[in-house]
């Protein structure tokens, strides 16, 4: 049930003092994020693509539980989720040690007019493929796709790169007066390195992009993503925040876990039977069950990684 709607997010009550942030798709969240009440502080679970969002999120986190955010916690490296680090920067963020190193490699701005001009060639890209498909599914994504960036290009001149200080390697522990909540990384399937929320009293979890939902999300390992959520599978868990789309439950790890398993299985023909990248993907037959499925490139960037994971070596 929804307590607040936001132009950025809108806020949802799974339990006591625990909420999800789902994100209003092209208004500069971009990715859904929340925050827990643990009794005498406050915890913030991944902080959108662009400060302002992240100023609401601060903002409602702190007006609704009267507390101060303690912790912020960043499941991966990617933008869309730690873009908004900054005005949290009087907490401790969290990540693993690995996310903390490759956050501070890749999410570089070094010379703001170059990336914003860097950013318009992207968008005027975007917007040539937007006028240029046919294809509804992919027209809405890219155009999605258009609007979440134009709000990161307009946050580019006051963005900030706020680095994690606090970092864990497989699991971490917080104690609050209230409850406690466990992170969780069992290693990389979106990205090198992925760390999810638990709740154990409540049974809930927030879990990045190791979840999302009718998304191809990009694949760093196929293998490490399909054991991870076979091994999240077995946490008692009944209610799920993913990072992209609405709050679900276990359900949605089996259907990721279909999906990956199709992807393998078709690459490791294709390894069998010799067929090049470009015969592989123009041979390859979207189940119709993804067909609805989103993403600016569609399941194109996900067959092409599977097929070079599985590459035998020349």
């Amino acid at each position: 049930m929804n307590i607040v709607e936001t132009k950025y997010f809108n806020l949802q009550r799974l339990s006591d003092g625990v909420y999800a942030a789902i994100a209003n798709p092209g208004e500069g969240a971009w990715s859904n994020a929340g925050f827990v009440d643990l009794g005498n502080e406050l915890l913030v679970f991944d902080s959108f693509s662009t400060p302002i969002a992240a100023k609401e999120l601060l903002k409602q986190a702190e007006e609704i539980t009267g507390k101060k955010v303690k912790y912020l916690i960043n499941s991966h490296y990617h933008g869309d989720h730690v873009f908004g680090n900054q005005v949290f920067i009087d907490s401790t963020i969290i990540s693993t040690s690995l996310t903390r190193k490759l956050f501070e490699e890749k999410n570089v701005i070094d010379n703001v007019e170059k990336e914003q001009e860097e950013m318009g060639q992207y968008l005027k890209s975007l917007e040539k493929q937007i006028e240029s498909t046919t294809d509804t599914i992919l027209k809405h994504s890219l155009l999605n796709q258009f609007k979440e960036m134009s709000k990161v290009l307009e946050a580019v001149p006051y963005l900030k790169m706020v680095l994690p200080n606090l970092i864990f390697e497989k699991n971490l522990v917080i104690h609050g007066s209230k409850r406690n909540v466990e992170l969780h990384c069992y290693g990389g399937g979106h990205t090198p390195s992925d760390c999810f929320l638990y709740l154990p009293e409540e049974k809930i979890a927030f879990m990045g992009d190791i979840v999302t939902v009718e998304t191809h999300v990009p694949i760093y390992n196929p293998e490490e993503f399909v054991a991870i959520l076979n091994k999240v599978k077995q946490i008692d868990i009944e209610t799920i925040v993913p990072g992209h789309g609405c709050v679900g439950n276990l359900k949605l790890c089996d259907i990721l876990i279909d999906y990956l398993s199709i992807l393998i299985q078709k690459a490791k023909e294709a390894q069998r039977y010799n067929l090049s990248q470009e015969n592989f993907m123009s041979g390859f037959s979207t189940p119709a069950e993804y067909n609805n499925w989103k993403s600016p490139n569609g399941i194109k960037r996900n067959l092409s990684t599977v097929y070079n994971f599985y590459k035998k070596p020349e």
